[in-house]
């Protein structure tokens, strides 16, 4: 592991890359989130109402799904248990679940309820309207007999479960009782992020993870001083059973207090906050993870503490990896982290990437000496989108380019290396081709960005990207700054 780490963040780092991927099931409301994206720039002379422009749909894991997701992203082995509509939308859940490698099989189809929708339509990043689709009736007849049958299923197949509860009526009692007792023939934890007043429907649960509000709905005591705190815990206790409250504070962290009344609150590890989002899918999904593999609760909850930071410093639900887990830690070794890949697997990181509605931006270079103009750059393209992907000349493809006597400076392997320590960096790809035509055909980014030095030069890929929904930006450069006036200078110097 990298020596600056601290000690606590070494141990974490390491406890959290030795996680088996242990199977979980996720049993709650699944949700299809729609995405209508457009622009709403006039009001309509036929009523006082905006007119929207629309342009295209992006269709993302909602409700319980995105708790898979997380646990998925992660590496554990997510299954999901619930109902889907006999429909177009459930057949299109089942596919975005198959695509983010989440098992399918527990779905239960009722042909007497719609699957749940979400539309959201958004003008750039504003949501101007919301429409739902769904049953929040109980589920019952069939459907609620399939679902107890998956959960009475001896020996239980999965180690823990997850109850993921949007009070869209898939959670009734018997369900939950039946989640319990299934996590309990295996050893294994039931974890439950809560919905609505009545939480007595949760007793026998091993962990709650309730939000601030959600906790004092619940209990009707307001939290405003950590003595609230304690009082809100023991109420919850009371009513389930549980040895242990969590209380999910977003900006402000995390509390927990075990069953003899000793207290914390885990400070949160936001760097910036810009939407929170998920947090709560993120906090229980890394908490049940982890106790499912035998972490001890304060571990799993700093862990879980860490990725929620990265899901509020992202706009919309974000399922962080395992290796952005561990670069929050403070580890950037390409090897731990895997921010180096092969041609498939950057491949593979562009499918999923897209499969989650996720934006990725790519950009190509030899970066032989590294200076503050490809920082710069950098930094800047990346704004562009949620990840950045570097292309990488080989040394070959370098030489072959005519950049000079002795170039490239640096291997391949040393070049990707310090590429990938930079936080701007998502993923960096080496390349053999004279061009990376080949790479962005593959991979086909959703944004493609050069330096501003490329407008009349013409750019590689543009026809692909742009025909395929995507763009191309050229971003502006740090005047006087390239790798061949840097070397101008070591050679001037005679040193």
């Amino acid at each position: 592991m990298h020596p600056t780490l601290g000690d606590e963040n070494r141990r974490l780092a390491d406890i959290l890359s030795k996680l088996p991927p242990t199977r979980v099931l996720v049993v709650g409301d699944l949700i299809l989130d729609r995405y209508a994206d457009g622009m709403a720039r006039r009001v309509s002379p036929e009523a006082p109402v905006l007119v929207f422009d629309y342009e295209r749909d992006r269709y993302l894991l909602g409700g319980a799904c995105n708790v898979g997701a997380n646990l998925s992203t992660l590496g554990a082995a997510a299954s999901v248990l619930g109902v889907i509509g006999d429909d177009e939308p459930g057949e299109r859940l089942r596919s975005l679940l198959k695509d983010a490698d989440i098992d399918t099989q527990a779905l239960v189809v009722d042909e007497t309820r719609p699957t749940t929708r979400k539309t959201r339509y958004v003008s750039k990043t504003l949501q101007v309207l919301r429409v739902d689709q769904e049953s929040r009736a109980p589920v019952s007849g069939r459907a609620e007999q399939r679902m107890l049958e998956l959960l009475q299923q001896r020996p239980f197949p999965w180690k823990s479960v997850l109850l993921s509860d949007y009070g869209k009526g898939v959670l009734t009692r018997a369900v939950i009782q039946a989640a319990v007792a299934a996590a309990k023939s295996v050893g294994g934890v039931t974890v439950v992020d809560p919905k609505g007043n009545d939480y007595s429907i949760y007793e026998g649960v091993d962990l709650l993870t309730p939000n601030r509000s959600e906790a004092e709905a619940a209990t009707g005591i307001m939290i405003e001083s950590t003595e609230d705190m304690h009082r809100v815990a023991q109420r919850l206790r009371e009513i389930t059973g549980i040895q242990t409250a969590v209380i999910t504070l977003g900006k402000d962290g995390i509390f927990f207090e075990t069953g003899d009344g000793s207290h914390r609150i885990i400070p949160t590890e936001a760097r910036q906050i810009f939407d929170v989002t998920g947090a709560g899918d993120t906090v229980v999904s890394v908490l049940t993870y982890c106790r499912a593999a035998g972490v001890s609760l304060d571990d799993s909850l700093k862990l879980a503490n860490h990725a929620a930071g990265i899901t509020v410093a992202k706009h919309g639900t974000w399922a962080p990896s395992r290796r952005e887990v561990l670069v929050r830690l403070g580890d950037t070794s390409p090897e731990s982290v895997g921010k180096v890949l092969s041609h498939e697997q950057a491949v593979e990181v562009g499918v999923r990437l897209r499969a989650e509605g996720r934006r990725l931006v790519f950009t190509n270079g030899c970066f032989d000496i590294l200076h503050v103009g490809h920082c710069d750059y950098l930094q800047k393209s990346r704004l562009y989108g949620d990840a950045l992907m570097v292309a990488v000349n080989t040394n070959d493809s370098v030489r072959r380019q005519g950049k000079g006597k002795g170039r490239p400076f640096n291997t391949l392997e040393d070049r990707m290396a310090v590429l990938a320590a930079l936080e701007s960096v998502d993923y960096v790809v080496p390349f053999d081709g004279d061009t990376p035509k080949d790479v962005i055909e593959a991979i086909t980014p959703h944004v493609l960005a050069k330096g501003e030095d490329w407008r009349d030069k013409g750019v590689v890929g543009r026809e692909w990207v742009e025909d395929h929904g995507g763009q191309v930006v050229l971003v502006p450069l740090v005047a006087g700054r390239s790798t061949s006036n840097v070397v101008k200078k070591i050679l001037e110097s005679g040193e």
